[in-house]
């Protein structure tokens, strides 16, 4: 899949708290940027993903407050978060109408078409019935691959982002399709479901490094995460690692193909079970950063002559 746009990044505003009315339900971009402004610079975020510790991936702690206030309403109405996802917030092969937050890759037809045609109430009954899944027929691939069928994903905002910079987008890909891909040595399969996936596209420099997590830990002092309290797999042999890497090998390059690496930079992941706020359906993390045209350029400079994304 891949997808190509012009538009140029929303600009960041100052905002501040007298000037920005504090709702409920799922933010505003205004209220992120004036009630709950990013505790992570994009280098500690990439240093995150790549420590090994997905769980060192916060969300501001005054903003799961109100998502768990939010969340504890949306259960009574339609009995569970994957009830509410499946019937009424995800829309399988379809763009994404619903989210307050929007993406420089969104298309403002389908922005317009939502407002023009709005999503017909639930009843209550249809709110609590079983999650309606898209149907998997025989031929469809056993695990997400590059080229899984769009009727089978369903990409939006994250409605309630970590604590990202405001020139980060937090974006998901929802499957109905399970992610991790099976067959693997026993030692292997307990790392993936312990550790998770993670992967970066369109950098210019390897990620940062997992020694430097000590540098980085005083930005989540407040949450009183210390480096003896990370949950995490010792690095294996060359081999185990390529093992590792290749398991995320087909969302990697789904990632590369919608997120073009000239104007993309991006640190995926998925959460391993342990850390997983909707294990009834799978989801793939992207924090996506738009590239300037400085950085374009840098990177037609090194790519001259190749063929890339």
């Amino acid at each position: 899949m891949t997808v190509t746009t012009s538009e140029p990044p929303t600009p960041i505003v100052a905002l501040g708290t007298s000037t920005v009315p504090l709702g409920t339900g799922p933010p505003t971009r205004e209220e992120l940027l004036a009630h709950y402004p990013a505790k992570f610079t994009w280098q500690q975020l990439k240093t995150f993903v790549n420590s090994g510790d997905l769980g060192l991936l916060k969300r501001d702690r005054k903003l799961q407050a109100r998502y768990d206030t939010w969340a504890e309403g949306i259960r009574e109405e339609y009995g569970s978060i994957v009830n509410y996802l499946s019937n009424y917030r995800l829309r399988w092969g379809e763009p994404d109408r619903l989210s307050k937050l929007h993406s420089i890759l969104d298309d403002p037809a389908d922005r317009g078409a939502a407002e023009k045609n709005p999503r017909p109430a639930l009843s209550a009954k249809e709110k609590k019935t079983q999650p309606q899944l898209p149907p998997i027929p025989d031929s469809a691939p056993p695990y997400f691959i590059a080229n899984t069928p769009p009727e089978f994903i369903s990409i939006c905002m994250n409605d309630w982002p970590y604590s990202v910079p405001p020139e980060i987008e937090h974006a998901l890909i929802w499957t109905c399709l399970p992610i991790m891909p099976t067959g693997f040595p026993p030692n292997i399969a307990a790392r993936l479901h312990q550790d998770g996936l993670w992967g970066f596209t369109g950098n210019t420099s390897p990620p940062p490094s997992p020694s430097l997590v000590p540098e980085a830990l005083p930005a989540l002092a407040e949450w009183g995460v210390t480096l003896d309290k990370l949950v995490r797999s010792q690095r294996g042999t060359p081999e185990e690692e390529q093992t590792v890497r290749r398991a995320g090998g087909e969302i990697n390059e789904f990632v590369k193909r919608r997120w073009k690496e000239r104007e993309w930079e991006t640190a995926w992941f998925v959460n391993p079970p342990r850390l997983q706020s909707v294990p009834g359906l799978a989801h793939i993390h992207v924090f996506a950063r738009r590239k300037t045209p400085a950085e374009q350029m840098q990177w037609d400079a090194e790519h001259s002559g190749s063929s890339y994304s």
